[in-house]
């Protein structure tokens, strides 16, 4: 009996390894989330956080609801999205440096909504999602096809995405420079931030991250099937075609309603998928959920540190996660080919 049953055991293991993990990743999530709710200008324990969150006549209420609530929650949704935007890009291109900051996505956002700003007076959430959009769309299509269409190598998209997002913060950066009336209201929204959340960006951005995630979560077969090859995919049932139109335009979701809400933040979809496969390696199915659970985390982790290391003032999540990002990135580039891994 013990015989017939050990093999399955040991079939069932991996799977029940990776449930463990995602349940340990889930408790990560709610580390942070307690943290965010807590660490700030005005320190708080976790009980006066606990009873700010639940209880109206508590003293910490109104800072719970009005400030570090609203600011959470964004960082949640935009944790969420820029991970899996960033694990269906490396899926979808087969390129393991494939981040919507590095190659460009969210600086045709940027761009967009900086123009919005200057050129059209858009100065509300309603009004900056829909250039977001845009611009995110109309990047991921240019980069797929200056990178190569369907013969295109991570090499040739790592190239294209570099020139377009140096080409595009430029002329966000021109557009800063010659229009100092809208200079206040872009210079922190285009280092990437959630301390301007409120509880209407959330609610409003919502719907889009979480289009955005279903899109994905969809993605992950077709995307294991296509990392065969086209015509074992097209065996399996996956329509190639179909499967590239639903990635650009879940990317689009994520990363606009994203940049939107936040500004341009990079390295989130960078770092989470590279460390989430080594731990259930290429499958989607595993890496797509994982990626939900920890970017979101890495995201609140980096805020609740910038709000810490320069106390009673703040550095920006953006900020952090360029100086905690580029090490890593330096890393992925460096090791050698042998080892890195893709989708």
């Amino acid at each position: 009996m013990l015989l017939t049953e050990t093999p399955r055991a040991v079939e069932r293991s991996p799977g029940a390894r990776r449930a463990a993990g995602l349940v340990g990743a889930l408790l990560l999530l709610l580390t942070t989330v307690a943290l965010s709710l807590a660490v700030g200008a005005k320190p708080l324990s976790l009980g006066q956080a606990w009873d700010g969150l639940f209880h109206t006549g508590a003293p910490a209420y109104t800072v719970v609801h009005e400030m570090r609530l609203p600011r959470t929650l964004l960082g949640l949704l935009a944790g969420t999205a820029l991970g899996l935007a960033g694990a269906v890009m490396q899926a979808l291109t087969r390129n393991p440096l494939a981040d919507p900051g590095l190659l460009g996505i969210n600086a045709g956002a940027a761009a967009a909504v900086v123009s919005a700003i200057s050129f059209l007076g858009v100065t509300s959430f309603t009004g900056f999602v829909w250039f977001a959009f845009a611009g995110a769309g109309a990047v991921a299509v240019l980069l797929y096809a200056v990178g190569g269409g369907r013969t295109a190598t991570p090499a040739r998209l790592a190239l294209a995405g570099a020139a377009l997002n140096a080409a595009l913060f430029s002329y966000v950066s021109a557009v800063q420079l010659l229009d100092t009336a809208s200079l206040d209201r872009m210079r922190f929204w285009t280092v990437g931030s959630l301390a301007a959340a409120q509880n209407y960006t959330v609610v409003r951005v919502a719907p889009f991250v979480i289009a955005g995630l279903v899109a994905a979560l969809l993605l992950a077969r077709p995307l294991n099937a296509m990392a065969m090859g086209e015509d074992t995919a097209r065996s399996l049932g996956a329509d190639p075609r179909r499967a590239r139109a639903v990635a650009v335009v879940a990317v689009t979701l994520l990363c606009g309603s994203a940049t939107a809400a936040c500004g341009p933040i990079i390295f989130v979809g960078l770092m989470v998928p590279h460390l989430v496969r080594a731990l259930t390696g290429p499958d989607l199915r595993w890496l797509l959920p994982y990626c939900a659970v920890l970017a979101p985390a890495l995201m609140l982790a980096a805020d609740v540190l910038g709000r810490v290391v320069v106390r009673p003032s703040e550095l920006q999540v953006g900020i952090v996660m360029v100086v905690a990002g580029g090490p890593v990135f330096l890393y992925f580039v460096r090791r050698p080919r042998s080892r890195a891994v893709t989708s």
